[in-house]
């Protein structure tokens, strides 16, 4: 492996050498640029694009973690190699290419998000026959050119079967027949990712055809593709010869009403679908009114209509189809404040899904008929683990509503109630049901942007908080217009997180430190070794490494 120059500093010190190994270590695990409070649960997704795993998975091999390049290539176990993110160079790049005749079990490699792959990726391609056995190529977000496209085109003639991911490659629009024309009738591939290549209206129209082809398709994600609803109408027409599609995705993709129609007359050919989002196509809104296709996908798990601006009669639409879908999961329903007043029988309905585990209606300017049908509702869901009811002010003064559901949802794990109004009441009773022992499993809780609650009511919630033994993350910012210097509860929160194994973060932003306080916190960071964050939002902040 190729090293860099030994450089003399100033003060004639040598600096250390620089193996190739070294980037990787550095190399930080990518996120996906989705919002986090998107979405809450990974159950039954399959993501636009797959990061590298937390726990690392059987046959990989990391080469930010493991010694190179001793064991590389050595063990016959290591059947793919995750190099995502690891700033890889040129010279690194050629360097990979010399290793490849000693790769020959390689079945998965992953060097996404490294920008100098593009313009360099003609040389790998050359080179792909020493993998014959590769089955996965990952290449998002590498900043590929158009040559690149070209380049890979003809590379996949010899592995027609490759399943790529390019996503967030731009320059793929307009190219995508280049890549994919080489996937043959009856192909095994199940999954091919295309989110955020520019598609045009044409690439669409040969992404219909290339569904015909794909008869073992499982996950269809065509995500923030701007310009192709206007192609839609044949990519409708491929969905019908999928009919072991489980996932489609179709967020931030232009569609319209007429879209809807035609997404209806393929709903009735995939029996199989088990995840559906149509999120983020504002266009849509109105379309859904006399479209029953939904309602034959009776094995449908989780839909995504959030940010749709649905309106009245897609309400209803949605009202008539959900007893159909007994076994329904997850529903976001999510920033649609025009169907805030007109959706008191849709909530009321939810009780027909008792399997339903999220529920996110965050910003849907519910009223308080609509918050009573989803409080009266929400008692027969026992399987509740998310709850998202956030910047929904009727929740305010009526959370009492909500009581018997927090007292039966054994398995609530995430419940979000920002900025809600939430009164002094609300808190106490909260409180309440932490003491009584329910809530036990709860490990997201936010309250933030919640400015009304007096200290005493601070006081008695962080008293009984240490209840809650699995939580890992508490919110209690106040609004970004708003600073309080904190109470007497402060104290009462610092003796709770001590007896709270798994929190790792405490959102406080806009919060005062007094200065007795400051003390305080500086003797509890003496006192204990841990990695709890405090978040002040830049005013102050203090890390804590986790309890023993």
């Amino acid at each position: 492996m190729s090293q860099t120059g030994n450089k003399s500093s100033s003060d004639g010190e040598t600096k250390p050498q620089t193996l190739f190994v070294n980037k990787c270590i550095r190399g930080s695990k990518f996120r996906s640029p989705k919002a986090e409070n998107r979405k809450e649960s990974n159950d039954l997704k399959t993501t636009a694009f797959r990061p590298s795993d937390e726990t690392p998975k059987p046959n990989m091999m990391r080469w930010r973690k493991k010694p190179f390049p001793p064991k590389l290539g050595k063990n016959p176990v290591d059947k793919c190699l995750d190099l995502n993110n690891c700033r890889l160079t040129t010279p690194d790049v050629r360097e990979l290419l010399a290793l490849l005749p000693s790769l020959p079990d390689v079945e998965e490699l992953d060097i996404s998000w490294n920008d100098f792959i593009g313009r360099t990726l003609h040389l790998l391609m050359q080179q792909m026959h020493l993998v014959s056995k590769l089955k996965i190529l990952r290449l998002g977000r590498c900043r590929l050119t158009a040559d690149d496209v070209r380049a890979l085109g003809e590379a996949l003639k010899a592995l027609p079967e490759l399943e790529l991911n390019l996503s967030w490659n731009s320059k793929v629009g307009g190219n995508l027949p280049l890549i994919l024309r080489t996937f043959r009738e009856g192909s095994k591939i199940q999954m091919p990712e295309l989110v955020d290549y520019a598609l045009t209206s044409e690439d669409g129209a040969f992404v219909g055809q290339l569904l015909l082809r794909l008869q073992n398709l499982e996950v269809l994600d065509l995500s923030i593709n701007r310009n192709i609803g206007g192609s839609l109408n044949s990519i409708a027409q491929g969905l019908k010869s999928t009919l072991t599609l489980k996932v489609l995705k179709l967020h931030s993709c232009g569609l319209s009403q007429k879209s809807v129609k035609l997404l209806d007359a393929a709903f009735r050919y995939l029996c199989e679908l088990r995840t559906l989002d149509l999120s983020c196509n504002k266009e849509m809104s109105g379309g859904f009114e006399d479209s029953p296709g939904l309602a034959v996908l009776e094995h449908l798990e989780g839909l995504d209509l959030h940010q749709c601006s649905l309106m009245a009669d897609d309400t209803m639409w949605l009202t008539r189809c959900i007893p159909f879908l007994s076994s329904f999961q997850e529903l976001d329903l999510s920033a649609n404040r025009k169907m805030g007043s007109s959706s008191e029988n849709l909530l009321s309905r939810l009780q027909f899904l008792p399997a339903l585990k999220s529920l996110l209606i965050n910003n849907c300017a519910l009223e308080s008929e609509t918050f009573t049908a989803l409080a009266e509702a929400s008692v027969h869901l026992p399987a509740l683990e998310i709850v998202n009811l956030s910047w929904n002010k009727c929740v305010g003064s009526t959370l009492k509503l909500l009581l018997e559901t927090l007292k039966l949802s054994t398995s609530l794990q995430v419940l979000r109630l920002s900025s809600c109004s939430l009164a002094t009441e609300d808190v106490a009773l909260l409180a309440s049901v932490i003491q009584t022992g329910h809530l036990a499993r709860l490990r997201k809780l936010d309250l933030s942007y919640n400015d009304s609650i007096c200290d005493a009511e601070w006081t008695i919630f962080c008293q009984n908080l240490w209840l809650l033994k699995e939580l890992t993350k508490l919110d209690i910012s106040l609004q970004p217009s708003a600073f309080q210097e904190r109470g007497q509860w402060f104290r009462h929160l610092l003796c709770a997180v001590t007896k709270l194994p798994e929190i790792t973060e405490i959102g406080m932003k806009r919060w005062i430190l007094p200065a007795s306080q400051e003390e305080e916190l500086e003797g509890f960071d003496q006192d204990h070794k841990s990695s709890i964050h405090f978040d002040h939002g830049g005013f102050q902040e203090a890390d804590f490494s986790r309890l023993n």
